[in-house]
């Protein structure tokens, strides 16, 4: 059932300003002065007031001259006060993101730093990829989601249902709705405010990443070019600048939509007219809805329902922890010529202990390779029987032991034909990792078995924590 759209309670992230903390130190000081004054005898206690009077404004003309001084950039660079404490990377105050491509990990952290939630860095990076990884994702994708709410400690899961066909090899896109239904009801900015970026790196132009040139040098281009590919036909290389007009169109409609399901129907009208259809299909319908659960001796686990692969997981951590404790067994075998869909990864976390995963996925390298003239996007060949959630099993486990100061791990792991072995081998290896009061924070360096990308985030110590496997991998960003 889809939860009530309604106020949510939700820590809002501040980005540290020098001047909020001492001026209010200040005013404090004074007026603690004052009242001490008061039970002077009168002519001493007019004089101390005017001293103090005096020493307070010297102070703040003393200060208004240094500052005019600092560089105008410092302020929401995320860097800690002189007097602070440095972290090593991927360790920061307030929050993080971290996600394939690093322009759109910069996209979710200037989200950050205009008041947004994690919510909203999220799912501005979410349509940013499906700008610049079309071989992972896009608008044609569907979508799982995971979210953790600290303020409340629910944990909400984002789910597509059964995948729908379009038309014959085609997928039914669901990206738009639900990204759009995710903000709505857990988002703070305006959900215009996350298409700017998107729209801007679409309609001026995007550079290749090694991800996408490597992808696109696999691939057969017959159905992608103009898009990716030279004159002559060959695909670009790392470092060309794409644009991708149509696409930048359709975001600005999506962006204007007041509802979730309006922001998906405009994309499914422009495609029922590319592709010959007497009108557009019955869109899809993405749900919110309770996170499942399982209790453990440590915390608690969640992850994304059926038609995913969470249930599976559920039951092999459980059967995992029954049966050896939280001592992670041998990496698994992967099945002889096992092939991956291809999907994307990204997280985002806080300090205060929320948490958003998403994974989403085209099926094959870029889809079905059916580029729409009029929208610029490329379909999934998810289809009516495709497994449509195998690839998707994120998991958050909320610590509740009193031997550890983690709060809240976030795992997601993509690009793997065991991705539920993966998820299951990386979270035992946390849980039978030994805590120790000078433990630096979650697994810094997790686990994973197989070739695929496994992404943590986490809150430890009041510090938002990132990292992933292969280490390179997937750019990150803080504030």
């Amino acid at each position: 059932m889809e939860p009530e759209a309604g106020p949510v309670l939700y820590q809002k992230l501040r980005v540290w300003e020098p001047s909020l903390e001492s001026e209010e130190e200040e005013e404090e000081d004074i007026a603690v002065c004052r009242n001490k004054a008061g039970r002077l005898p009168g002519a001493w206690a007019q004089l101390v007031a005017a001293l103090l009077l005096l020493a307070v404004g010297f102070s703040l003309a003393v200060r208004q001259l240094c500052s005019s001084g600092a560089s105008p950039g410092a302020l929401g660079s995320g860097a800690p006060p002189a007097s602070g404490h440095s972290h090593r990377p991927g360790v920061y105050h307030h929050g993080a993101i971290i996600s394939p491509a690093a322009e759109c990990s910069r996209l979710g952290r200037e989200l950050f730093v205009a008041g947004g939630n994690i919510v909203d860095a999220g799912v501005g990076a979410a349509l940013c990829l499906a700008v610049v990884h079309p071989h992972t994702t896009g608008l044609g994708a569907t979508y799982w989601g995971l979210f953790h709410n600290s303020s409340s400690g629910n944990s909400t899961a984002l789910t597509s249902g059964p995948a729908q066909t379009l038309a014959p090899g085609l997928g039914l896109p669901s990206a738009l709705p639900a990204l759009h239904m995710l903000h709505t009801h857990f988002g703070r900015l305006p959900w215009p405010h996350l298409l700017v970026g998107p729209i801007s790196l679409a309609q001026k132009g995007f550079l290749v990443d090694t991800s996408l040139a490597s992808a696109l040098a696999a691939q057969d281009t017959t159905g992608l070019c103009p898009l990716l590919c030279h004159a002559n036909g060959t695909p670009l290389g790392p470092g060309t600048r794409v644009t991708n007009t149509k696409l930048a169109a359709v975001l600005h409609k999506a962006s204007l939509a007041p509802t979730p399901d309006l922001s998906g129907d405009a994309l499914l009208s422009l495609l029922a007219e590319d592709l010959g259809l007497e009108g557009p299909s019955v869109g899809p319908r993405p749900t919110l809805e309770p996170a499942l659960q399982l209790p453990v001796p440590q915390g608690i686990l969640f992850t994304t329902p059926s038609p995913s692969a969470g249930p599976e997981l559920l039951e092999l951590l459980e059967a995992s922890l029954q049966s050896a404790g939280p001592s992670p067994a041998p990496c698994p075998a992967l099945p002889q010529a096992a092939a991956a869909p291809r999907s994307s990864v990204l997280a985002t976390v806080d300090s205060s202990g929320s948490v958003l995963l998403l994974t989403s996925s085209l099926n094959s390298s870029f889809g079905s390779g059916h580029l729409s003239p009029s929208t610029g996007v490329l379909l999934s060949n998810l289809v009516a029987e495709s497994a449509a959630g195998a690839w998707a099993c994120p998991l958050i486990f909320r610590d509740i032991s009193d031997d550890t100061e983690v709060d809240v791990l976030g795992l997601v792991a993509s690009g793997t034909p065991a991705a539920v072995r993966v998820m299951t081998h990386a979270l035992l290896s946390h849980l039978a990792r030994p805590q120790t009061p000078d433990q630096q924070g979650p697994t810094e360096s997790p686990r994973a078995c197989g070739q695929g990308t496994l992404l943590q985030v986490a809150a430890h110590m009041e510090h938002a924590h990132v990292s992933s496997v292969p280490s390179g991998c997937c750019p990150f960003q803080g504030v």
